[in-house]
């Protein structure tokens, strides 16, 4: 695959995701968490049933692929959700988009610890700079704080804000682990074909929470408006970015893919003054400036390096 297409495809993943995390706010607010998990990934592979079938020239898979499989799905897609939803709940907005913005570094470090990729210095100053970035963006975010709270209330949230942190570090390292995983993956199976069975894992992996969560839910109390935003949600969540992170990661080495995710907290915070009609200051503007010159460091072509960006690993 062309290295500008594969780029392409790790930005629009990463994008999407941040717009999707953004607009699912008033579905949050309309379904329990674990019941819009369940059904997003039931609407998912619906979509997806026939990528589940072995292409004719795939080989068999390996039983270390299919821990692999289950892996990326618990990691990238069950823990990870859990983490961040409910770390988001326990503490505040600027904790979480700082913590989050760590995710380059993460899976850089991962990918040289798991994969033996060679980083160089400015794969190394990119990461800085989307850390950077995203750090100002969130340190700079005008937040809609609720009343003060007083008295035993006060001392609650304070002993709950630690866990709220200790989980979204959590989801940092999980979705670390997705795109390492997802390097290993692409070299055994299709971009579809790990999209359709990780999704699958997924939905096993729910279902319990799901039918518990659903068990006496009212549905009908949900407004049209909420099931067709639960359709995109789906869609966005299950198909289209997985299959766009799987095909890019094909291509470009899992740490300079891991500065992409830079786009998704930019993209959410976009979303956010676009469609919320939120304001944009001008220390957010230098930190986006920041965090693309990141994205640039690490996608321009080195000298000596071949233009496709393999890994330095046998896949």
């Amino acid at each position: 695959m062309n290295r500008i297409v594969a780029y392409a495809c790790l930005a629009l993943s990463m994008t999407l995701v941040g717009s999707y995390v953004a607009l699912s706010k008033p579905l949050v607010a309309a379904l329990p968490v674990f019941l819009l998990a369940w059904l997003r990934f039931g609407i998912g592979g619906a979509a997806m049933l026939h990528w589940l079938k072995k292409p004719a020239f795939e080989a068999p898979m390996s039983s270390q692929t299919k821990r692999l499989l289950f892996l990326e799905s618990f990691l990238g897609n069950f823990l990870f959700s859990i983490c961040m939803l409910f770390g988001v709940s326990l503490t505040s907005a600027v904790a979480a988009g700082v913590i989050m913005a760590s995710i380059p570094a993460a899976v850089a470090v991962m990918s040289w610890l798991f994969l033996r990729e060679r980083i160089s210095l400015r794969v190394w100053l990119a990461v800085a700079c989307a850390v950077l970035g995203v750090a100002l963006v969130s340190l700079s975010k005008q937040e809609l704080v609720a009343p003060i709270i007083s008295g035993p209330g006060a001392d609650l949230a304070s002993k709950n804000a630690w866990l709220g942190n200790l989980l979204l570090v959590g989801a940092v390292l999980c979705e670390a682990a997705y795109a390492v995983i997802g390097k290993k993956l692409t070299g055994a199976l299709s971009p579809k074909r790990i999209t359709a069975l990780i999704n699958l894992w997924g939905f096993a992996l729910v279902t319990p929470l799901g039918l518990w969560m659903a068990w006496g839910f009212d549905f009908r109390a949900v407004a049209g408006s909420s099931w067709l935003l639960l359709l995109f949600y789906s869609l966005a969540a299950s198909v289209w970015t997985v299959w766009l992170w799987m095909t890019g990661l094909k291509t470009v080495p899992a740490n300079r893919a891991g500065v992409f995710t830079v786009l998704l907290p930019v993209s959410a915070a976009a979303t956010g003054v676009i469609v919320l009609g939120e304001k944009l200051n001008s220390t957010q503007i230098g930190a986006f400036a920041i965090a693309l010159i990141g994205v640039v460091l690490a996608t321009l072509p080195q000298r000596g390096q071949p233009g496709t960006g393999q890994s330095v690993l046998p896949h």
